[in-house]
């Protein structure tokens, strides 16, 4: 007994790029196409929903060309019926390729759209029912002949498969010639066939020849209303001519994929979009240009929900949110551009785009420490179970490692909670704790908690308040942890010796904080600074991301409290809003990423 598991394994195949999209649309259309018309399952409704996700990123000419691919099997009629609502060449090919007995055709030309039946209609293995089906639906003919005299006898054998589709040009000609023919050539002149048609066939062929001429009509004006730059209305109808017709881009476009050069330039889109958008630069205009895309191109990085502006038609204006990633010609490995996708940035109802962005940054930061708390936790788990013998006597070695591999495993949970808590509050998904706080005392406590670890390496604050009551609107474990997080890190990264100047003082309605830089620090620059790593005390370690990850991490929560931490020369000033005052934007707080060089927080 054997388990087909080719579908199952298909569709865990992921998606990363046209190659193996194309790959996986030829092994879908295989295996679809030999299943037993009766099959059914949720398997089989997703490889369908696939099929259709994978021929939006795929061109036409290109599934015509799969599905026409010798050894290519289309048993299915219900994948024939899915073929044959795509488009014109999809259509063709599957109406070619498709391998069904008669009961089978009987049983789906009628739901085959105008455009499929027609199309059937030119093949020579139908049987005598399935042409009679057709005929009665109206499909007489395998194509537009030259031109029709009245009465004359149908032809006995249909014409070879072979021949071409005319052009729309010789179409129109020949259609204009024969309704000519039909309306000027005297009834005394027109042959006499052997045998008499019967009379019914009489109104439906010139009901044929009438609504022939609307079409023709119809096509045309569609195709004046394109050339005269406009769009031909949805409804306008076309010729199953098999022609490749102009594509032109969705009124309403929200998305389309993208090919640009190492440059940045955009140098291919899907072909409606592709006036509009070729030659654009990907990071937009030199005015408005993205920074975090320039920067990912120049190092070869990926693009993740960036931002870009494009200009020109009012399809493409506005914002749009890049996905891409880079390209590399293989085997030699050089840089050829990007790859990706472009989508319109929606911005939500009283809410900036950026902000908008950032929320999803959030939610895919939550979601990605969810995933990885999960293994910390067991790994935290078994070795504590290890360390405490709770399933029998464990060798001292054994118990010293766990209680090892127990800590770092703390600590790194400690570093997801702090990730986490950056992610929210930059989002504004998080509020600090409310309550009031004397933050004089707070600061006065951080130092004193400080002394002990200091001490031993006669280094440390020299600690002065000019005020004795200055209240905070925030909860008192809420202001601990963000001057603990600050003395912390600027203790850890201390010399021997060293000894730091610490001043708390009113400003007005304001509560300014100011603390000297230790100078392994103050030589930085504010990039060096964002960068640094953890200093000798590991004891004082604020958090396992370094001092430059701890010092943007408060920055952000005095940013929610709703003060400022700045960078002035070799001093940070952390400044906060007192209790007394009501909380609003206040133009004269520069955030983090708006702070002039030379005054950024870490």
């Amino acid at each position: 007994m054997h388990y087909d598991d080719r579908l199952a394994t298909v569709l865990r195949l992921r998606t990363v790029g046209a190659g193996v999209a194309r790959a996986q649309f030829r092994q879908l259309i295989d295996l679809l196409g030999t299943r037993p018309s009766e099959a059914r399952g949720d398997q089989i409704d997703a490889a369908y929903v696939r099929l259709n996700s994978l021929s939006e990123m795929i061109p036409p000419a290109e599934r015509a060309a799969i599905i026409g691919e010798p050894g290519m099997r289309l048993r299915s009629p219900r994948l024939v019926a899915a073929l044959a609502e795509a488009e014109p060449q999809v259509a063709v090919a599957a109406a070619r390729k498709a391998q069904l007995s008669e009961e089978q055709w009987l049983d789906l030309v009628p739901a085959l759209p105008v455009q499929a039946r027609g199309i059937v209609r030119h093949r020579r293995d139908l049987g005598a029912r399935v042409e009679d089906v057709l005929d009665r639906l109206g499909i007489r003919d395998r194509g537009l002949g030259g031109p029709v005299v009245e009465n004359a006898p149908r032809p006995a054998a249909a014409p070879d498969m072979s021949v071409e589709t005319p052009a729309p040009a010789k179409i129109e000609a020949m259609a204009e010639t024969e309704v000519a023919t039909r309306t000027a050539t005297p009834a005394a002149e027109a042959p006499i066939p052997a045998t008499a048609p019967p009379a019914a066939e009489e109104p439906a062929a010139a009901e044929g020849i009438g609504a022939l001429v609307k079409r023709i009509e119809a096509y045309r004006r569609a195709r004046q209303i394109a050339a005269d730059g406009g769009n031909a209305a949805p409804d306008a109808p076309r010729l199953p001519l098999g022609e490749d017709h102009v594509i032109r881009a969705p009124r309403d476009l929200r998305a389309f994929d993208f090919a640009c050069d190492g440059d940045g330039s955009i140098v291919w889109t899907d072909p409606g979009v592709a006036p509009m958008a070729v030659g654009q630069w990907l990071a937009g205009d030199w005015e408005q240009r993205c920074a975090a895309i320039d920067f990912a191109i120049r190092r070869r990085q990926p693009i993740v929900a960036a931002i870009t502006v494009l200009e020109g038609a009012p399809a493409i204006a506005g914002k749009w949110q890049v996905d891409a990633s880079p390209v590399f010609d293989e085997p030699a490995g050089r840089y050829a551009g990007y790859r990706g996708r472009l989508r319109r940035a929606v911005e939500a109802p009283g809410q900036a785009v950026g902000a908008a962005i950032g929320e999803s940054e959030a939610d895919r930061m939550r979601q990605l420490l969810h995933e990885l708390r999960t293994p910390v936790n067991a790994i935290q788990g078994f070795a504590e179970i290890i360390q405490q013998q709770l399933f029998g006597p464990t060798p001292h070695e054994y118990r010293a490692l766990a209680a090892s591999i127990a800590g770092d495993s703390a600590r790194i949970l400690g570093g997801f909670d702090e990730l986490e808590r950056l992610a929210k509050l930059d989002a504004g998904a998080m509020e600090l704790e409310a309550g009031t706080c004397d933050f004089g005392a707070v600061v006065r406590d951080v130092v004193t908690q400080l002394e002990p670890q200091t001490a031993s390496r006669s280094s440390g604050f020299y600690f002065k308040a000019d005020e004795a009551d200055l209240p905070l609107a925030i909860a008192p474990i809420e202001a601990q942890r963000l001057v603990w997080r600050l003395l912390a890190a600027l203790a850890n990264a201390m010399a021997p010796g060293e000894r730091l100047r610490l001043r708390l003082r009113r400003r007005d309605q304001r509560a300014r904080l100011t603390v000297q830089l230790p100078a392994s620090l103050a030589a930085k620059s504010d990039a060096e600074l964002a960068r640094a790593t953890a200093g000798p005390v590991q004891a004082l370690s604020a958090g396992m991301f370094g001092v430059g990850f701890t010092l943007r991490l408060a920055a952000t929560e005095v940013r929610a409290a709703g003060g400022v931490l700045a960078r002035k020369e070799d001093r940070l000033r952390l400044t906060l809003p007192l209790a007394s005052v009501v909380k609003q934007d206040d133009p004269g707080l520069a955030k983090p990423d708006e702070m002039p060089e030379g005054q950024a927080a870490g």
